[in-house]
């Protein structure tokens, strides 16, 4: 199934990541609710053959977690954000980041 691509990703005035979608919807993402729901294994823990493994340690607030530092594309289908403690191995697609979106706004 192939999911829309964001029209344009911006930061809002409030400082949430905007994303405008084809059908014009736009979805502001607070950088804590993000950052909370890093889409990477050593935030979420992963699943191996089945099996979820929990992560070894759970995420404390260190400076500039929350702060965007970059976001970059990947491929055609997400983006990597980096955050100013240099957290960067999560993968947001464009899927993740609708579900994102209807989480954030229930």
């Amino acid at each position: 199934m192939t999911y829309p691509v964001p029209k344009t990703i911006t930061k809002s005035p409030e400082g949430a990541l905007r994303l405008v979608w084809p059908d014009e919807r736009t979805s502001d993402l607070s950088m804590k609710f993000l950052r909370q729901e890093c889409p990477c294994a050593h935030c979420k823990g992963e699943t191996i053959l089945g099996k979820h493994y929990q992560p070894l340690t759970l995420p404390t607030y260190v400076e500039g977690m929350y702060e965007l530092a970059d976001v970059e594309p990947v491929g055609t289908y997400a983006i990597k954000i980096t955050w100013k403690d240099g957290h960067a191995t999560g993968i947001y697609t464009w899927e993740y980041l609708q579900l994102l979106s209807a989480k954030s706004q229930s």
